[in-house]
């Protein structure tokens, strides 16, 4: 559930910026060492990098000062990459996380840290893989005081809800090296851009620490992300970090100010449908457990929205809004 102000104070404050020794490119794995090591309670500063080679950035007419050099040493440096395409930051360490516990992640405060972006389609992917056959590139020009970017001629697209795509958390040891590209039990590459400033993300955790890292920075997206990407770019992200031993998940869930988020995650889409209802129907027996689960069946058809989240991760996405203002 969402904290108070008084709950939230952090114990300490921490920073980690991308650079090449603390980013781990397209994987999420049990064998990546801590970037940081943080005690429940803690906040950690993230700021992370758009997935747009340097050089790409110039040539498009920004100023070399605008691309640090921490940025450029990434693409120069770091050559262990993927099988996915992420640049994650991380991962943190948090002490007294076991295999079992949640994780609850408060996301106090999301910001663009970068003053362009960019969308790109690669030939057989997206939503209509047949029907765009050509690598397709805009680099966009985010103006970071107005909040918006300029996407094309006469359109401006609002980028004041700004959000990271890929959250998660080690997988099992077993899993070996998993790829950034598909969201799962790890969460990962969710992609729900409702996910910003002031909402809360819950993962359950497989190994000792957690292990969580953050990247794939959107300034938007619309629901779906039907071309491939959103405004893909860097963002600089507050995160609160807490321990839940009274929580059990088998899949990550969510929060917002006004409501509740269960997701459902298949190739299939009827597939990831079915386990979005059937995440709601649990999350609210389980929350109400006056409710019986024909009463909650027929809440997730009268008052729940249902949304496409992404279809082009592979493992699709559709998030449910449980709002909280229907339980009185």
């Amino acid at each position: 559930m969402a904290r108070s102000e008084a709950q939230i104070q952090p114990h300490n404050i921490y920073e980690i910026k991308a650079n090449p020794t603390n980013v781990h490119w397209g994987y999420f794995s049990a064998a990546v060492k801590p970037a940081l090591t943080v005690d429940s309670g803690d906040v950690v500063i993230i700021e992370d990098v758009p997935r747009l080679d340097p050089s790409e950035a110039e040539r498009a007419g920004f100023a070399a000062s605008e691309i640090p050099e921490d940025y450029r040493a990434i693409y120069r440096e770091v050559k262990d990459r993927g099988p996915g395409p992420h640049i994650m930051v991380g991962p943190v360490f948090v002490n007294g996380a076991e295999p079992g516990d949640v994780l609850e992640v408060q996301i106090l405060e999301v910001e663009l840290a970068y003053s362009y972006g960019y969308n790109r389609q690669r030939p057989s992917t997206g939503a209509l893989p047949d029907d765009f056959t050509r690598f397709w590139q805009r680099v966009i020009p985010i103006d970071r005081h107005k909040k918006t970017a300029d996407v094309a001629k006469g359109v401006v697209v609002p980028v004041n809800k700004p959000f990271f795509g890929t959250m998660g958390v080690a997988p099992h040891p077993s899993m070996g090296r998993v790829s950034t590209a598909p969201p799962g039990v790890h969460t990962g590459n969710i992609d729900i851009k409702d996910l910003g400033t002031g909402t809360v993300l819950y993962m359950p955790i497989h190994v000792r620490g957690g292990l969580f890292s953050a990247g794939d920075g959107h300034a938007a997206q619309g629901h779906g992300e039907v071309d491939l990407n959103a405004i893909e770019t860097g963002l600089r992200g507050r995160f609160q970090f807490f321990v839940r031993k009274d929580m059990q998940l088998r899949w990550p869930r969510a929060e917002t100010a006004t409501h509740w988020i269960v997701m459902g995650l298949n190739s299939n889409f009827d597939e990831a449908m079915k386990m979005a209802v059937r995440e709601t129907i649990d999350f609210i027996v389980e929350r109400f457990p006056h409710l019986t689960r024909e009463e909650a069946y027929m809440i997730a058809s009268v008052a729940v929205d249902y949304h496409v989240t992404q279809v082009v991760n592979g493992t699709k996405g559709i998030h449910g809004m449980i709002p909280k203002a229907i339980f009185v």
